[in-house]
């Protein structure tokens, strides 16, 4: 990056002109940089127990339309009676919630994801 010239706009503002080639290769670093922080942040969150890994399977289930509370519910070894005590709602009102024959109200889905241990995000 020898190649840089610095100039003074009319206003006063100091710029800096340098090379396409140089200013990409500041942009990939940038790029690399970031991915590298944003890794550092997930292990963080995994090693603090504040996130978890979750089997591919389970994403395939969610993508291909499955309910995710069923798909959590299932991952935790709940059975639909347990996890419908552990909410405070009826049995029959969480197999309607995750048959899709009900929308949970906030107050309902807030409860499941407590009970899963789950954050509101992981079962949209």
């Amino acid at each position: 990056m020898a190649n840089i010239q610095f100039i003074t706009t009319p206003d006063g503002a100091k710029m800096a002109v340098l090379p396409v080639e140089d200013l990409e290769r500041l942009q990939n670093a940038a790029e690399e940089f970031s991915a590298v922080r944003a890794y550092d942040e997930a292990k963080r969150r995994l090693d603090a127990g504040e996130d978890e890994l979750i089997p591919f399977e389970m994403t395939e289930r969610m993508l291909d339309g499955e309910s995710p509370i069923r798909v959590w519910r299932e991952h935790r070894g709940l059975k639909a009676k347990e996890l419908a005590v552990q909410a405070g709602i009826s049995a029959a009102y969480l197999s309607e919630i995750e048959h899709g024959k009900k929308e949970p109200t906030v107050k309902s889905l807030r409860a499941i994801a407590d009970a899963l241990g789950v954050g509101l995000d992981d079962l949209a």
